[in-house]
């Protein structure tokens, strides 16, 4: 296993639509398996193949907290197939956009269709934080950014920061 490199904001790899996994082979546990290993580095709890430069349909998460075990979820070709009525709002942030944070409303139940790390298709039924958490790793799959979610202002004052910050990096 590696810690992988994290694309940072603003960066067109993050705006990209993934391409489907064709199978879950080897190659595809072993990038899961480097993906966990790195968002557990960065201290995140979820994460998705484009933050790690790949064009992949491939996300994992993990929302258990700091003192109970960790409980990683692996999904290849994730896809929302049902969401509540009911919306619920956090405060959301991203490996790829450090140090920034937005409220963002989203359904607060989801049902997700996916292949585990096996290759087995599999559904899940999630609600409060895990659910924000699946929506947000699967939008980053279509090129959504949670930021996307919010007023244009504030996500322009967000992504005019990181450009200043990853300039100044460059320059350095």
């Amino acid at each position: 296993m590696a810690v992988l490199p994290l694309v940072i904001a603003p960066d067109p790899r993050l705006k990209v639509a993934c391409r489907p996994v064709a199978a879950v082979d080897d190659r595809i546990r072993t990038l899961m398996a480097d993906m966990l290993e790195t968002m557990y580095a960065e201290d995140g709890i979820g994460l998705a193949a484009p933050q790690v430069g790949r064009e992949e349909r491939v996300i994992v998460i993990d929302v258990a907290g700091r003192d109970d075990p960790p409980n990683p979820v692996k999904l290849a070709n994730p896809e929302v197939v049902w969401t509540s009525d009911e919306l619920r709002t956090q405060e959301e942030g991203c490996l790829s956009l450090p140090e920034h944070y937005a409220e963002v409303t989203r359904p607060d139940r989801v049902r997700i269709r996916y292949l585990d790390e096996n290759g087995e298709r599999r559904e899940i039924e999630a609600e409060g934080l895990l659910a924000t958490c699946l929506q947000h790793e699967i939008d980053h799959l279509d090129g959504v950014l949670f930021v996307d979610h919010i007023s244009a202002l504030k996500r322009n004052i967000i992504l005019r920061k990181l450009t200043k910050i990853k300039k100044q990096q460059e320059a350095a």
